[in-house]
């Protein structure tokens, strides 16, 4: 292995992703149908509140969606915030009013409202 396999390249993870047309996005959803089988495909809802606590973490730049199968063994998203090195933010280190250092977890969520629907 050399050097130049061990370079990652470095993006900036808070540009990801463009807007695009609503033409565009259902040519693009048709085609993930015609491709897969529509009984693996959904689509998921995620509040507000939920992706504003995510993005609101300190160093928090983007956030990262990740297939799963909740308890229930239903497909859904588990939701976790980004670092600008596109690192899971698992804590966050501060300090408190009293100067203390704090470690408190990083926030990941779930529960994403799911089914089999068009755009």
């Amino acid at each position: 292995m050399n050097k130049e396999s061990l370079v990652i390249e470095q993006k900036n993870i808070s540009a990801i992703g463009e807007e695009i047309s609503y033409e565009l996005a259902g040519k693009m959803i048709k085609n993930h149908h015609d491709k897969y089988s529509t009984e693996d495909s959904c689509s998921y809802i995620i509040g507000k509140n939920a992706l504003q606590q995510l993005m609101n973490q300190p160093n928090c730049v983007g956030i990262r969606f990740v297939d799963a199968v909740n308890e229930s063994g239903e497909k859904t998203l588990v939701y976790v915030g980004i670092d600008e090195k596109g690192k899971n933010i698992i804590e966050s280190t501060s300090v408190n009013q009293h100067g203390d250092i704090a470690v408190t977890e990083g926030m990941i969520y779930d529960k994403a409202e799911g089914g089999v629907s068009w755009f």
